[in-house]
């Protein structure tokens, strides 16, 4: 499938409420910057569960915008491949009928898997904070991302299908793309403290696990990102603004 082979119709940016999906595993579907962004522009937000997606509904014609979010999982176990089949259609299928996507980390990756791309193991682990490596035509847009550290919780990296527009990269893989009104990334911009803390507290599946592996200390992690805090909200709106920008074109 191509890009282009989607059916764009009118949206008007202020008109409210607005429906939108949030895909998102079970106990972990905080969206952060992400969500609250969109809630003040007057998206409603209806929760879709990976775990229990053989109940999804069909996507609604009236759904104006759908969210992914990170995971756990990998796209390519064999153990969970029902949900990402189901997951990877919803999004080829809002995507031709130009339903605006926005994935996060897995959720990117899910996405260009959905659109012809592929999904497989990064070239390193990234945990923490990195500077992220903007195409030239893309910081003219947005100046101030040029420097910034984004921050990253992946083992996984993303091959956008052939048509779409590589925005970023880092040495672990393509960072940001764009296919038609479709945006991924595959760092965090929804990350909070709240939501790192959740990510690292002992108790969770993987997470401590993987910080150990990756050599993170998770109190100087939860520090930096506290620090961070308030600078970070206003860094993922400047992200944001940009791919409503792309949806409503």
């Amino acid at each position: 499938m191509s890009c282009g082979e989607i059916a764009v119709s009118p949206i008007c940016i202020y008109r409210s409420p607005m429906r939108a999906i949030l895909i998102a595993n079970k106990g972990d579907n905080d969206g952060g910057h992400v969500v609250a962004y969109f809630q003040k522009l007057g998206y409603t937000f209806t929760y879709l569960t990976r775990e229990e997606s053989e109940q999804w509904p069909p996507v609604a014609s009236d759904v104006q915008l759908v969210v992914s979010l990170g995971s756990d999982w990998s796209v390519y176990w064999a153990d969970v491949a029902h949900h990402v089949h189901r997951e990877s259609e919803l999004l080829k299928s809002a995507h031709q009928a130009g339903i605006p996507l926005f994935g996060v980390c897995f959720g990117a990756q899910i996405l260009a898997f959905a659109l012809g791309g592929e999904v497989k193991r990064a070239h390193h682990t990234e945990i923490g904070w990195f500077l992220v490596d903007w195409e030239p035509q893309f910081t003219q847009k947005t100046a101030d991302f040029a420097q910034k550290e984004w921050f990253q919780w992946h083992y996984d990296m993303l091959i956008p299908p052939h048509d779409a527009q590589i925005w970023a990269k880092s040495t672990a893989g393509v960072q940001a793309f764009q296919c038609g009104r479709s945006f991924g990334v595959q760092f965090h911009p929804e990350v909070t403290p709240a939501v790192v803390a959740r990510w690292s507290r002992v108790g969770t599946e993987a997470g401590p696990v993987e910080l150990r592996e990756a050599g993170v200390d998770p109190e100087l992690l939860l520090e930096e990102t506290a620090r961070r805090a308030d600078t970070y909200a206003s860094q993922c709106e400047v992200l944001l603004a940009y791919f409503v920008a792309q949806m409503h074109k």
